[in-house]
C-alpha cells in the first residue's frame, strides 16, 4: 500500500467535528471501536477533502468549502448520486459509501472508498523514473480513459433523470458568464469582448455523453507498479451529460505544455509534469481523441477558448472567497493575477487580442 504522502495535518479552521462524525461512521458502517484519525488532502482548491481512518478501515470524506458558495456549486448530494450511477460502469470512479445532508457536521458531505496509488502533479514521485516513454504512455492513457467514459450510454443509467443535455453549450456559456460576474472583484477584468465572442460563436452540437468536466492529470491516480495504468479518477462534482468536446476543451485548459507562457504554466503553483519531455502537446491529445472516438474536432478551438474562460470563472470564485475572508489559505492570495492571465490567453485564442 502506498504511504499517505498525499495528505497532511488538517489546516487550522478546516477541522471536522470528530465527536459527532466518529460515532456516526461507526454506527452507519459497522466499524471497529478504534479511534477516528483524520488527515486532509492538500492539493485541492475547491471542496475540502479528508482521509478518514478507523483501525484498518480507510475512506475519503468530501464537504463544501467554508462560507457561502456559488448557487448550485459544491452539491455533495449530486456528486454522491453521480458516483452511485457511474461506479458500476466505470470503476475508476470511487465507490460511494454514504451521504449526510448536514445533520452530523452542519454541512452536507459524503464518504467514498479510499483508492491508493500514484498521483502525478507538479513532480514525479521518488519511486518513478521520469522518461519520455512514460510521458507518452500517460498521455495515451489520459486520452483513452476519456474516450471510454464518453462511450458509456447515459440513457441506461440514473443520470438520465438528473440531466438536460439539450442546449448544453448555450447554458454553459450563459451560466459561466453569470458566475464570473457574480464573483467579480475590482482587481480582475470584465472581459466584455470575450463574453460577446463566446455568445456569437456558439457551435451547433447535438451529441451528448457523460462528461467528467474537470478531467486533468492530478485528478487521476495510477498503479504503483504499472505506473501508466489509471486506477482512479476523482472530483466528479462538475460531471453531467453534455457535449463531449466541452470535456476535451476543459481537459486542454489544464494540459500545460513546456512552451506555454510562464504565467499560464505557474498560475496554480508549480507547472504540472506535462511540461516534461514525452508528454503529448494539446494538439496531439486532441488528434488521438479524434482517432479513438471517431468524433469531428473541427471546432475544438471554440471549446478550448471557452474552457479557459470557464477556468477563469472557477479560479475567480475561489479568489473571491479568499478576498471576502471566507478562507485564509495563502495559495489563493494572488489568484486574481491568474484570472486576468487566463482571460488574456482566451482572448488571444479567440483572435480578439493581438
Amino acid at each position: 500500500m502506498v504511504q499517505n504522502t498525499d495528505t497532511r495535518t488538517v489546516r487550522k479552521g478546516e477541522e471536522l467535528d470528530t465527536s459527532r462524525l466518529e460515532p456516526y461512521l461507526k454506527k452507519s458502517l459497522a466499524l471497529t471501536d478504534a479511534p477516528l484519525e483524520v488527515r486532509q488532502f492538500g492539493a485541492g482548491h475547491s471542496n475540502l477533502t479528508y482521509e478518514l481512518r478507523i483501525g484498518d478501515w480507510t475512506a475519503v470524506l468530501r464537504r463544501p468549502p467554508l462560507g457561502p458558495v456559488a448557487p448550485k456549486a459544491h452539491d455533495m448530494e449530486r456528486e454522491h448520486r453521480i458516483l452511485q450511477a457511474l461506479h458500476p460502469l466505470f470503476p475508476l470512479a470511487p465507490k460511494p459509501l454514504l451521504f449526510d445532508k448536514g445533520d452530523v457536521l452542519g454541512v452536507p458531505f459524503f464518504v467514498m472508498e479510499r483508492k491508493t496509488g500514484i498521483v502525478y502533479d507538479t513532480a514525479f514521485p521518488d519511486s518513478v523514473e521520469p522518461t519520455k516513454e512514460l510521458g507518452r504512455k500517460l498521455s495515451e492513457e489520459m486520452v483513452d480513459r476519456l474516450v471510454e467514459l464518453h462511450a458509456i450510454d447515459y440513457t441506461n443509467t440514473p443520470l438520465k433523470e438528473m440531466v438536460k443535455p439539450e442546449g448544453f453549450m448555450e447554458r454553459q456559456v450563459q451560466g459561466w458568464i453569470k458566475r464570473y460576474e457574480r464573483a467579480q472583484t475590482d482587481d480582475v477584468v470584465s472581459c466584455e469582448r470575450l463574453k460577446n465572442w463566446l455568445i456569437r460563436n456558439l457551435p451547433d452540437s447535438n451529441e451528448a455523453t457523460i462528461i467528467h468536466y474537470d478531467y486533468k492529470l492530478n485528478n487521476a491516480m495510477f498503479h504503483e507498479k504499472h505506473t501508466s495504468q489509471m486506477v482512479g479518477l476523482f472530483d466528479w462534482e462538475m460531471t453531467t451529460v453534455g457535449d463531449p468536446l466541452a470535456d476535451v476543451g476543459a481537459a486542454m485548459s489544464y494540459w500545460i505544455e513546456k512552451d506555454d507562457p510562464e504565467l499560464l504554466k505557474t498560475g496554480l503553483g508549480k507547472p504540472p509534469v506535462t511540461v516534461t519531455d514525452g508528454f503529448y502537446t494539446r494538439e496531439e491529445f486532441i488528434q488521438r481523441y479524434a482517432e479513438k472516438s471517431g468524433r469531428n474536432v473541427e471546432h475544438i478551438h471554440y471549446y478550448v477558448t471557452f474552457a479557459y474562460f470557464k477556468l477563469a470563472g472557477i479560479v475567480q470564485q475561489i479568489y473571491s472567497r479568499y478576498k471576502k475572508g471566507q478562507t485564509n489559505d495563502p495559495r489563493f492570495a494572488h489568484m486574481n493575477v491568474f484570472v486576468n492571465n487566463l482571460i488574456e490567453h482566451a482572448e488571444r485564442m479567440a483572435g480578439i487580442r493581438t
